[in-house]
């Protein structure tokens, strides 16, 4: 295998995490190098945020209370000095980004535009057009880190293993590159990873099916510590229009008083004004057990958005459009679907991980903010304020040893993936129970051995077995068969060994 010694970081993912940390690393006087397997802009989930980002920026708010709903949010395992650091940092992480040239939306003043989301005590969320912050925010990174001349990036390389050394320190990855399947070593001072979630996993999702769990499945082989990986976040408004990925209705539609519905048109939560706008795992099940009673789903948005859809909301109004709905005229058929992973690689918010060199931003880390339910539009917020941290920190690093070979995985065939992913989705989805979860880890361990230990496979085993042994419903997580809460909130912890299938490179 062919070596490359990077004097820098390396960054893994190029999402809003993986380029604000890029940026800051540069800026603190290191040499950048980021390693992403699709052009920038592509397959992340960063580009496809449609709500905005949350911060303290009006009177009417603070980081306090906006710290206090997000730990509200997080069905009591949000760690509430890291939520804190997240919240202290809202209004100086939205004066950066607009000031790289992310276009907020602005009132006649000046000041940024904030609408209502789910589980928000007040208006916070910062805005963009609508529904098209994320890939506004993060074209506006892009352009950055495209003018910093110490920072490169290779956009087809994929991430097959990280390097360490005899310590256990990382000190590089392993990457394929090109078509061919040209495998590298990196070895650099630190590496960050920024790989993303896991809703790939999963045949009902809202996020780029590439994402796949694979960086906390290659920071697990690694023995690095991974943090309540059970913890999904189901949307409960994905366009139920027979695609995927599929397409995301906004929250800001309900904040704006659009209304979830039967096919009777019955309202699924209620008659008040402020149903709709429950914390997303209770407004979740709600849909989903609207579907399965055979009643349906539909996001009825005539009355409070109407004929303003096509300039208020054009990302959804067109994602109707093809798909030949027309939301000014017709309810939106929705289902919940994979959105978010709260859980993964466990991380602090300078994106420090239990092994040394190592580094994790974005969704693919677990640095305690979202606990068992993410507040809606914090993501974004997490992405470049924790991101910003991570870099700074990881451009301070010196190297290690020599780098040890990493070990190889099996690629996972495509039918292997169907069969897994409409397993997560059926199982380990928004109800989830004993035997379904049972038989999923079943079903890996069939697939295991006639595919070989591939990193999808290993991280939707994190999360089911994680899964089973959460004995309780809490946040995203809900047992049909233990559906009450437990008095004590415990975090799940895991670390894995590396098995001994695995074969050194």
């Amino acid at each position: 295998m062919n070596r490359v010694r990077h004097d820098g970081v390396l960054v893994v993912g190029a999402g809003l995490a993986g380029l604000s940390a890029a940026l800051e690393a540069a800026r603190a006087g290191a040499r950048v190098l980021v390693v992403t397997p699709e052009p920038l802009l592509s397959g992340c989930s960063s580009a496809w945020a449609q709500g905005g980002m949350a911060a303290a920026l009006t009177a009417a708010d603070s980081p306090v209370l906006h710290a206090r709903d997000t730990e509200a949010a997080g069905a009591g395992l949000v760690e509430a000095e890291a939520a804190r650091a997240l919240t202290d940092r809202g209004r100086e992480t939205v004066e950066w980004l607009a000031a790289l040239g992310a276009p907020f939306d602005r009132d006649a003043d000046g000041g940024f535009v904030v609408s209502l989301e789910a589980a928000h005590s007040v208006a916070r969320v910062a805005r963009v057009g609508g529904d098209g912050a994320g890939r506004a925010i993060l074209s506006a990174v892009v352009t950055a880190v495209r003018a910093e001349k110490a920072i490169e990036v290779w956009e087809d390389a994929r991430l097959t293993g990280l390097l360490q050394d005899e310590t256990g320190r990382v000190v590089g990855a392993a990457v394929g590159r090109g078509g061919a399947g040209r495998r590298l070593e990196i070895v650099a001072r630190a590496v960050v990873l920024a790989t993303g979630g896991a809703g790939g996993l999963y045949a009902a999702t809202t996020t780029p099916g590439a994402l796949k769990g694979e960086g906390m499945a290659l920071a697990a082989l690694a023995g690095a510590e991974i943090l309540d990986p059970e913890f999904v976040q189901f949307h409960p408004t994905a366009m139920d229009v027979g695609l995927d990925p599929a397409p995301l209705a906004t929250e800001a539609l309900r904040g704006e008083g659009a209304r979830l519905i039967d096919g009777a048109g019955r309202f699924l939560l209620g008659q008040a004004a402020d149903a709709d706008l429950k914390p997303r795992d209770v407004v979740a099940r709600a849909v989903h057990a609207a579907r399965m009673q055979g009643r349906g789903a539909f996001l009825d948005a005539r009355a409070a958005v109407g004929e303003a859809f096509p300039h208020e909301f054009p990302a959804v109004f067109a994602a109707c459009l093809r798909s030949g709905l027309d939301p000014r005229v017709s309810p939106i058929p929705v289902m919940a679907a994979c959105h978010y992973h709260m859980g993964g690689i466990a991380a602090e918010v300078d994106g420090r991980t239990s092994l040394a060199g190592l580094y994790a931003v974005g969704e693919c880390a677990a640095t305690g903010v979202h606990g068992a339910n993410r507040l809606a539009s914090n993501s974004l917020l997490e992405a470049a304020a924790f991101g910003r941290g991570a870099g700074r920190a990881a451009a301070a690093q010196t190297g290690g040893g020599r780098p040890r070979p990493a070990p190889r995985l099996a690629d996972l065939p495509e039918a292997a993936l169907a069969e897994l992913r409409a397993a997560m989705t059926d199982h380990v989805g928004v109800v989830r129970d004993a035997a379904g979860l049972s038989g999923v880890l079943a079903l890996i361990d069939r697939l295991e051995a006639e595919n070989g230990p591939a990193a999808p496979l290993i991280a939707a085993r994190l999360v089911v077995q994680a899964a089973l042994d959460r004995r309780e419903s809490r946040g995203g997580h809900y047992r049909s068969d233990y559906p009450e809460t437990a008095a004590e909130a415990r975090r799940t912890r895991v670390r894995l060994t590396q098995p001994e299938m695995l074969a050194a490179e």
